[in-house]
Order: C-alpha cells, then structure tokens, then sequence
C-alpha cells in the first residue's frame, strides 16, 4: 500500500511497486468538462450478462467528448485486458495529462499503474467517485440499449455486438450532454472555449 499522510488521508500518494505516478484527489473535478481537449481519460469495467454466465467489459473513455477510445471483453477479471485496452487508448490516441479508474486492483496493480507511469500520466486518486459518472452513463446506455436486449451465446457474439453498439455510440447516438452531438463530434471537431460570464 502506498505511504499516506499522517495529517491528510488524500494526500498524494505513489502506488506501490508502480513508480512514481503522481496521484492527487480530483484532479478531473479541478478540470472544468467544458474544456476542450484529449486532457483527460477515463477506465472502468463492468459485468455483462449473457446466455449463461457473464463476461467483462472494460473501456477508456475520453473525459471531455465521452468518446470510448478503446474496448476489451473478457472472461476474467484478471488485470491483462485492463491494460491492453489502456496500451490501445494510448496508441491511438495519444496520452492525456489525467487518467482516472475506480480503485480495483486491475487498475492500481504495478501492470496497469506501471504503464501510465512509464508514459508520464497523472492519475486521479481515491475519493474521486464524480469523475466516473460519464462512464456509469455508458453502463446504463450500454445495458439498457445493448445488452439486455439479446442473450449472447458466445463470447465472441458478444464482442462483435458490443463493438457495432460502440461504432453507433460514438459516431451516431446523440447526447443531450454534448448539445445533441456524438462523441465523434465532439472529440475531433472541438469547440471552441467560451469563458463563462
């Protein structure tokens, strides 16, 4: 467990055996979502039921568009498809300043942390619950629009549905959030900043 304050339990804090990754509690609340820009990133992952049984999807979401950048499924819970989709975000997307996840061991383990070290990338620290509510609208747009919809036989009738549902997501379902435009839109054609009055 990483060294804590003795004076306040949020103070920054290296995660153990992942380096040195700056940690500072709501570091994305501090940023405004009105700001334009690839500054911030999300990951999280949920359970998804199928036929029999359940299989795990883990995202990273842009911050500021809700844009899903990257995907994984997976059987397991283990760490591995965590950090492939964060290693895809970051190849095809560039890194951002901040990258927030909930505080399971997939994301604060040395395998996942060691890569947003080695890339020099802030990440948000406990008590940072608001800065997952983009994604948690996801789940709900994912479950409700996708998932509870069909009873996926297989795992990979899962994975190609999900990621037909994630194309529409982002190029062609309208969020009230983003004034009726997609992430799409809001990802690659930003406005531009209006100072608040």
């Amino acid at each position: 467990m990483g060294a804590r304050s003795a004076g306040n339990p949020h103070a920054a804090c290296d995660v153990e055996g992942a380096g040195n990754v700056a940690r500072s509690r709501d570091l994305l609340a501090r940023q405004s979502s009105t700001l334009p820009g690839r500054r911030s990133a999300l990951a999280l992952l949920t359970s998804l039921p199928m036929a029999r049984g359940f299989l795990y999807l883990a995202v990273a979401l842009d911050w500021f568009s809700r844009r899903v950048l990257s995907w994984r499924v997976s059987i397991t819970m283990e760490p591995a498809f965590c950090v492939e989709t964060l290693e895809d975000a970051l190849a095809r997307h560039g890194k951002p300043d901040i990258f927030n996840t909930d505080q399971g061991s997939q994301f604060t383990g040395a395998a996942f942390t060691g890569v947003l070290a080695s890339h020099r990338i802030a990440m948000d620290g406990r008590g940072a619950w608001r800065d997952n509510v983009f994604v948690e609208r996801l789940w709900r747009s994912i479950k409700y629009e996708e998932v509870y919809l069909r009873a996926y036989d297989t795992v990979s009738d899962a994975g190609a549905s999900i990621g037909r549902y994630l194309v529409f997501y982002n190029g062609r379902r309208p969020h009230s959030s983003l004034d009726g435009g997609t992430p799409d839109q809001a990802y690659f054609n930003p406005l531009p900043f209006r100072a608040a009055a």
